[in-house]
């Protein structure tokens, strides 16, 4: 292992994951990091982190001084994730619970602030634990490649190794609006828990601005929450109460009078004006009005995101997170169309076209069970995937970059439903 010395030390100035993780965590240059090395003159350390396995290849940051805190932030909603990578933290997990000793193979990165000035001034952990109660919290994360579209997460945990929090943090315009998004949903969603058949979503803690970030805390999910296998079938119950939030089905309104498509339309015109492709947005969105402007469909909510890996069970309820697309007015159906989508995409690796295919195929074999007759199923499929490409230019033009899954391979696929 390289042992890295002088101002190359601070990983704040490396180009990977850990670099674009620790520059969103610690912004402020006062804060001193230090790896493998003494803290600058004058300052005082205040943590030390396990850079695990290495600085070249890190993937977590482990709290050290806590040996309860660093197993827990390894060993929490194992059950949730891939064999391999339980299997991983499983022994991670082991070797935190010996703290430093345990550790000790592993690099040390060693956080500390000027003498004299208060930790909670420069730290987001310090700043949150007196948020959530002024209890002493330690924070973990996890590191990943640097991602436009990707918000570092803290772990936060009691010394006694229990789960307090999930800070969200908005670094740049897409994951601030993002973050912003889901704390808004997560606000309104309190007035339907316990309604029949809606997910249990997690409450929010906190939400605060902090360096110019945007941050949201989020509650744990239970400890004993397990995931819905990737290849269950849809909830439509479920699908339903979010649409409807508690309330009877709508009356079905024609798509050429709703908000909805006149949102889609204001935000093409915008894409319009920022990128070339936009334009062909614009002549989607009149396709659209041409061929379902008649047809009437139920309008309502959505979760934005619903895919297997945002969803798990928990004492007999289905448990939902990640509600940062959340939003209302659009046609039912548009969950289900999501999920069928993504698994394509994301789970199958499919092109475009292929999953655009897999919407029509479950909206063809479930849809009748959200009241949707054919007419109504292809205008669901055909409004959906004009809705994704606008979330893809969106996040785009807020500076996450476009997803080369869908841009422009999706328009391709739009344009071409639209002209058979």
């Amino acid at each position: 292992m390289t042992t890295l010395v002088g101002p190359a030390a601070d990983p704040r100035s490396r180009v990977d994951g850990l670099g674009w993780v620790s520059r969103a965590v610690f912004p402020d240059d006062r804060v001193g990091l230090t790896v493998a090395g003494d803290p600058p003159a004058g300052h005082r350390a205040v943590a030390r982190y396990a850079v695990v396995p290495s600085v070249a290849r890190a993937r977590f940051l482990v709290p050290l001084g806590a040996p309860r805190a660093g197993a827990a932030s390894l060993l929490a909603y194992n059950a949730l994730r891939p064999p391999k990578v339980r299997a991983l933290r499983a022994v991670l997990g082991g070797l935190a619970r010996f703290g430093r000793v345990g550790l000790a193979p592993f690099p040390t990165l060693t956080v500390s602030v000027p003498a004299g000035v208060p930790a909670a001034e420069l730290l987001l952990s310090e700043r949150l634990s007196a948020d959530l109660g002024d209890t002493p919290l330690l924070a973990a994360f996890g590191v990943r490649p640097p991602d436009p579209n990707g918000k570092p997460t803290l772990q936060l945990f009691s010394a006694d190794g229990r789960p307090r929090g999930y800070a969200k943090i908005g670094w740049n315009d897409a994951t601030r609006a993002l973050v912003s998004a889901e704390a808004a949903a997560l606000r309104a969603l309190r007035a339907v828990v316990g309604v029949a058949d809606h997910p249990t979503p997690p409450r929010l803690l906190t939400e605060t601005s902090w360096a110019g970030q945007v941050v949201a805390v989020i509650e744990p999910l239970p400890p004993a929450v397990r995931g819905v296998p990737v290849d269950d079938p849809p909830r439509i119950a479920a699908l339903l109460a979010v649409a409807r939030r508690g309330r009877p089905a709508g009356t079905p309104r024609p798509l050429v009078d709703s908000t909805f498509l006149h949102r889609l339309a204001e935000q093409a015109g915008r894409s319009a004006a920022t990128e070339p492709a936009g334009a062909r947005a614009v002549a989607a969105v009149s396709a659209l009005a041409r061929r379902h402007g008649g047809t009437s469909v139920e309008f309502g909510h959505w979760h934005g995101d619903w895919v297997p890996w945002n969803l798990g069970w928990h004492a007999g309820r289905l448990v939902a997170w990640d509600w940062e697309h959340s939003g209302p007015d659009v046609p039912v159906g548009f969950d289900l169309a999501h999920d069928a989508f993504q698994r394509a995409l994301v789970l199958r690796g499919e092109p475009a076209d292929a999953a655009a295919a897999a919407v029509d195929g479950y909206l063809g074999r479930h849809g009748e069970r959200l009241g949707l007759d054919a007419a109504q199923r292809r205008l669901v499929a055909d409004a959906y995937l004009v809705e994704m490409w606008l979330r893809t230019w969106r996040l785009a033009d807020a500076g996450a970059g476009w997803n080369a899954a869908l841009h422009p391979a999706l328009l391709d696929v739009i344009e071409k439903r639209h002209s058979g």
